[in-house]
Formats: C-alpha cells, structure tokens, sequence
C-alpha cells in the first residue's frame, strides 16, 4: 500500500451550487468539505449550508480565487466546491500490490479529453463488472461534474484506479503481469474470436490521436470490433460498452 494517498485518489471534487447540494441531498454519497467563496451569497446558499450541517459535514470559506483553483474550472464554480468520498477509488499501486487479490479484467484510459466518452465509459465498465478503470492524472478528462453527470452519477460508485499519466500505469500493469490489448479497427483479432488471459487490460486510446507512443509499444495485441455497411470504427466509449460486455458475456457463459 502507499504510505500516503493523495486526496486526488480519495475524493471527487465538485463544484457549483446545484451539483454541491445535490451531493449534499443524496443520503447514498459521502461529502468530506464543502468550500464557499467569502462573496458567496443567496438562497441556494443557505440551503447548501443547512443541508451540510444537517450532514454535519465541514463547512469552510476562502477567498474566490482559491475556490477556482479548487475546482480546476473559473467560469462554472460559482464559489462553491466540494469533495465527495468515491469509496471505490484508489492507487494503482494499492490495487497492484497483492497479486492475489489484484483486479482481473481493467481499462486504461490513454488521451480521452471529453469529459462525456470518460463518464459514459465510466457508467458502461461499471454496469459491466469490470474490476477497474485506470484513470490517470494527466491526458485523460479530470473527474469533475461534467465527468460526473454523463457517468449520471456512477463516477462516485465506479472502481477507479489512479496513476500519474496512462504510460506510467502501462509499464506498472506489464511488470505485474498484465497483457495490454487495444481496439484498432485494423486490429489483428477480432474481439469475439480472440482468447483473453484471466487478467487482462484493454487500453481505450484518444478520439483524435489514438494511443501514445509509450504506451502504443507495451501493446500485446491489436483486437478489432466487426463492423457491417462499410463502418470503420466506433465512439470510444460505444467501444467500450461492446469489450465490456463481450467480457460479462464470457464470464456468464463459464458460470452457467
């Protein structure tokens, strides 16, 4: 285990008045602060105060300017952040550390910018019961409320596993053990043909610019998803979906 987790890898910073006191209403979510710009005035205020302290969660004011730089977005704050407990959220490392009861089958997110195809591919892994989604720090989407309403709300509930960049976490994943697979549509295999280790990692490469050099060389396959009427390819995160369940689709068929 790391000696120390980052609050990065704990927590879901939200912001906005309207995201915050929904947060604050859902029973089901755990909210660690919320933080209020000392101008910060009006109604949706007040309820946002009454409904932390019904919560008994902590309640601090700071300046406008470091409520912006809190949320990582100065133009939608609107002098409100909180962080949310996402209970299932943790290091790489940490899910790395035991081999024995290390994830089976995971994502890498490699350069997915839209925040809609990180929170959709959120939704879909998890409804799949997909072990863990790698989400590093930097290249991908940051997890914020725009993250959080495509996901509708899955983002707090999904198992994601943090690491600084997606080349960091491919070369942790081979050390221990992991075969990387990509979607290519000129992929060698194609996705309900091939065969799979019982753990394995499929690496969702950038809507634009596919995957990154680094982690495009650790690549132990390339598998490709039929296409009919003269399709190429599909969104990243539709891609997502159909790996997913192709993976629950085996793992029920060995079950029953």
């Amino acid at each position: 285990m790391s000696e120390q987790v980052s609050p990065r890898d704990r927590f879901i910073t939200i912001y906005g008045r309207k995201p915050v006191l929904e947060a604050l209403e859902d029973l089901e979510l755990r909210v660690d602060k919320v933080v209020l710009a000392e101008g910060a005035r009006g109604e949706i205020i007040h309820e946002i105060t009454e409904a932390a302290a019904d919560r008994a969660v902590p309640v601090k004011r700071a300046s406008a300017q470091r409520v912006k730089l809190l949320a990582g977005n100065g133009r939608h704050d609107q002098g409100v952040v909180a962080d949310v407990v996402a209970r299932r959220m943790r290091p790489l490392e940490d899910a790395l550390a035991d081999p024995a009861r290390a994830p089976r089958r995971m994502l890498l997110l490699d350069g997915l910018t839209t925040p809609a195809n990180v929170g959709m591919v959120l939704r879909s892994a998890t409804a799949a019961g997909i072990d863990g989604i790698i989400l590093p720090h930097r290249g991908v989407a940051n997890l914020d409320p725009l993250v959080v309403k495509a996901s509708a709300g899955v983002a707090f509930h999904a198992p994601i596993l943090r690491a600084p960049d997606a080349g960091t976490a491919a070369e942790s994943l081979i050390e221990a053990g992991y075969p990387l697979y990509s979607l290519d549509s000129h992929g060698e295999q194609e996705l309900f043909l091939a065969e799979f280790p019982e753990r394995a990692v499929f690496v969702l490469g950038s809507e634009t610019a596919g995957l990154s050099r680094t982690v495009a060389e650790l690549i132990a396959e390339r598998i490709r998803i039929p296409m009919c009427a003269g399709l190429e390819s599909l969104n990243v995160s539709a891609a997502a979906s159909v790996v997913c369940y192709e993976l629950l689709r085996r793992e029920y068929t060995r079950n029953h």
